[in-house]
């Protein structure tokens, strides 16, 4: 596989319905998409990179110099035997995981389309359809909140996903169990929350939560080990695990039971898959989780969560759950059961609508191999 051409497009999508988390609010999703020619294959991937610095350090005006200055010369007219070659070749750039996962992941799809297999296949993937869960945000009320869990149980999702801070915690789920009794729910509080505040997080033992899902900080492995051995509700780790050694370090130090691995903020799928490995070996359930990415990143994802260690449903709603239409054909959709069927078509599995990304296009560079550039592989 050598790499002779990228295309990146900044897109700016609006949301269907605005979501907030204890990080903010947003109405729209802006990422980079990563579009690569080789082999006379082209391969898309997707950088979900925020407009806003606020779940991670990268936003689009951070990753695209760096996917045009470092990134995109480490890998323009270079042969790749497999596309983890292509993450090792961009490890010696320090973090920019969001800006590196776009690059790989279409790498992993060109690879996969040249062995005319799907993605989740050479990834290792066998389940056909995956369980999947809503993930619900942060609402003016609590009642407007209960709706909205009441309209995606009512689609059929198998797991409820809800949003918390500091003041909108307990109050919360306590009116969720009381509407609809012990459904799978679990607690999201994206790092609102201190040590000082584990007696309130004692308080949601009560509720029998599937996990609390990353309650004190973004980089705290140490302070979530202690709160760990306070709680009976499983601890979740999200925004502190950006590779599979963060995952063995957490587990070793009692900081979570539960991963939550996203490719996207591990720097690509390959890593993702190591993290995946790593859970599986050690019994501890994972999920695949994501970053409201365009069909670009959501196909990905479904692929990754086809492997067998991912135990839990994982966060993949449909297309129209997010935006007015999607960049890619077919939309995902959810069956009635609450599973979303794994494509079966070589790499992504789903056509990338060109007339869309122009739609919703901001800005684009296309950047070529230059000249000399040894075709060897790694």
């Amino acid at each position: 596989m050598r790499i002779e051409r990228l295309q990146l497009c900044h897109v700016r999508m609006p949301y269907v319905r605005p979501f907030e988390t204890s990080l903010g609010r947003e109405t729209s999703k802006d990422c980079i998409l990563v579009r690569a020619w080789a082999d006379g294959l082209t391969g898309w991937g997707e950088s979900p990179v925020t407009a806003a610095p606020f779940y991670m350090e990268e936003t689009v005006e951070t990753a695209w110099p760096i996917l045009v200055g470092f990134l995109a010369p480490r890998v323009l007219g270079r042969t790749f035997a497999h596309p983890d070659e292509v993450g090792e070749w961009l490890r010696p750039i320090r973090r920019n995981h969001l800006a590196k996962a776009g690059l790989e992941a279409a790498a992993w799809d060109i690879y996969a389309q040249s062995q005319g297999l799907p993605l989740a296949r050479v990834l290792g993937g066998t389940r056909p359809r995956v369980a999947v869960g809503m993930s619900v945000g942060i609402e003016p009320t609590i009642d407007a909140t209960l709706d909205r869990i009441d309209e995606w149980l009512t689609r059929g999702y198998q797991r409820i996903k809800v949003k918390i801070k500091a003041g909108l915690d307990v109050g919360l789920i306590r009116a969720i169990r009381d509407r609809f009794g012990a459904i799978p729910l679990q607690a999201d509080a994206n790092a609102a929350y201190t040590l000082a505040d584990a007696p309130r997080l004692m308080l949601l033992d009560a509720f029998d939560l599937v996990m609390l899902e990353q309650p004190l900080d973004y980089d705290d492995l140490a302070d979530h080990a202690v709160l760990s051995r306070s709680l009976r509700t499983p601890i979740c780790l999200d925004e502190s695990i950006h590779s599979a050694a963060d995952a063995r370090k957490a587990l070793d130090l009692g900081a979570c039971r539960i991963i939550n691995v996203k490719a996207a903020r591990m720097g690509g799928l390959g890593e993702a898959r190591r993290c995946h490995a790593l859970c599986l070996d050690r019994g501890s359930p994972a999920w695949c989780g994501g970053l409201l990415e365009t069909g670009i990143g959501r196909a990905a994802n479904i692929a990754l969560a086809s492997l067998a260690g991912f135990t839990l449903p994982a966060d993949l709603g449909a297309s129209g759950r997010y935006f007015h239409e999607d960049i890619i054909d077919p939309q995902v959709a959810v069956n009635a059961d609450g599973t979303v069927d794994v494509p079966a078509g070589p790499g992504l599995g789903f056509t990338v609508v060109e007339r869309l990304v122009d739609k919703y296009a901001v800005r684009r560079e296309t950047l070529r191999a230059p000249a000399g550039v040894s075709g060897e592989s790694l």
